[in-house]
């Protein structure tokens, strides 16, 4: 089953360029997304999300992103595991980002995956008129 998470929020911070030994450029940040409503006090709230991108959309958000910027996220949700020092095992869950953009501003670049196929042209009749669902046998 595919899952796709959509997140829009400000930086924390200015994410970081860096490398793997394989020469693939990664970065890892921190999003800060409101919650959609506030508490008693009437102080605004947030939670934390940290992030991945790879290869070019690394490059993307380095180059365009900066501490508080809002950005708009595409991505799937994994969680991986690793174990301290001190024996103890800690859970991580980070958004994988597959796309990103400037969250406001239609003419601001955007990085992300190639457009999708056209769905099928609508079924047409032996007369030439489009078909409804109903019109169809199956």
């Amino acid at each position: 089953m595919f899952q796709s998470v959509v997140m829009m929020g400000r930086l924390v911070a200015d994410p970081k360029l860096s490398m793997t030994k394989s020469e693939i450029h990664v970065t890892s940040f921190r999003i800060a997304v409101d919650r959609p409503y506030k508490p008693k006090d009437g102080a605004p709230s947030a939670d934390f999300f940290d992030v991945i991108a790879w290869r070019s959309l690394a490059d993307f958000v380095c180059k365009h992103f900066r501490k508080g910027k809002p950005i708009l996220l595409q991505g799937r949700m994994e969680t991986r595991s690793y174990t301290t020092q001190e024996g103890e095992k800690k859970y991580v869950t980070e958004l994988i980002a597959e796309r990103a953009s400037f969250c406001g501003d239609a003419s601001a670049p955007r990085h992300e995956a190639p457009p999708l196929p056209e769905p099928p042209a609508a079924a047409m009749s032996q007369e030439g008129e489009e078909l409804s669902d109903e019109d169809l046998p199956f």
